[in-house]
């Protein structure tokens, strides 16, 4: 047993080591070479400047250009300070040291009326060949999208201190998962997870174990968000696979505008559920306008 542990902490601590090599490595790219400035930056003014626990150095139409977004530096991750987050706009993100907060001068959002369900998916929804729920393994999604992805240097945000703060939030029914199923192997094929606040969605990160796994937990919950009146579902940062799912990138005095809007939304937290009488497959978010 004392050997079983020994192995585990040293795999531990060598997962740690190239955890960090490969962050300074990502941090010291060349269109992040200012970006240290930014951080000591609101650093001295976290020294010298108190803010209460749940509030935040800059708002979001305070922000530093370089890094771009940058709003503050440290600090919790409590439920109540990401949930602070959420209202303004303001979401974590880091892979070394602490916590960055971000509310970046561009976001990428899908309004949900203009999502796009490709024929190939649509086909896919059709066959069944995968069963879909919502919150029924929100940590085990959250390590499938820490997982390394294929042809791709196995760096994460993702890290333990960002499960148990995202756990927590589920627990109090802020955070929720979307979980695909493959029954025939028994396992979880792809997913999602995000927070709901307000009448806005946050995808934090999806993962795909199958091919287009996370493009059918991404369309089922768009489907539910709309059926439940939702306004949007918030991407981050534009990748081609989310523009081909129907996000475009709005200013951010735009989306903060929305956000605010829709803060009052009664969306009680708590467990989702998949509604088995929405046709995700035939879903056609244009016909509803």
């Amino acid at each position: 047993m004392a050997l079983s542990a020994d192995i585990k902490h040293d795999s531990q601590a060598v997962n740690g080591a190239r955890h960090l090599a490969m962050a300074l490595a990502y941090a010291v790219r060349p269109s992040r070479l200012l970006h240290p400035f930014g951080f000591a930056r609101l650093l001295i003014e976290r020294l010298f400047r108190r803010v209460p626990r749940t509030q935040f150095l800059r708002e979001p139409e305070e922000a530093l250009a370089a890094p771009d977004g940058l709003v503050d530096i440290g600090g919790p991750m409590t439920p109540e300070r990401l949930m602070a987050a959420y209202r303004r706009a303001i979401f974590p993100w880091c892979h070394v040291g602490p916590v960055k907060w971000w509310a970046p001068s561009r976001r990428a959002v899908l309004f949900l009326e203009e999502s796009r369900i490709e024929k190939n998916l649509r086909r896919l929804l059709r066959q069944g060949k995968y069963r879909v729920t919502f919150d029924t393994a929100f940590r085990e999604v959250m390590r499938g999208c820490a997982e390394p992805r294929a042809g791709r240097y196995a760096l994460t945000w993702i890290s333990p201190r960002f499960m148990e703060a995202y756990a927590k939030l589920h627990e109090m029914g802020h955070a929720h998962s979307v979980e695909v199923w493959d029954d025939d192997e028994g396992v979880l094929a792809g997913g999602l997870y995000g927070v709901a606040c307000g009448g806005v969605f946050f995808t934090e990160s999806q993962f795909a174990g199958k091919r287009d796994t996370s493009k059918i937990a991404f369309v089922t919950l768009n489907r539910h968000l709309q059926h439940w009146g939702y306004r949007l579902n918030d991407g981050k940062d534009m990748t081609g696979h989310l523009a081909a799912l129907g996000m475009r990138e709005i200013p951010r005095a735009e989306f903060d505008r929305i956000v605010r809007e829709h803060e009052n939304d009664r969306h009680p937290p708590g467990r989702w559920e998949v509604d088995p009488e929405l046709d995700v497959a035939g879903w056609k978010p244009e016909a509803e306008v």
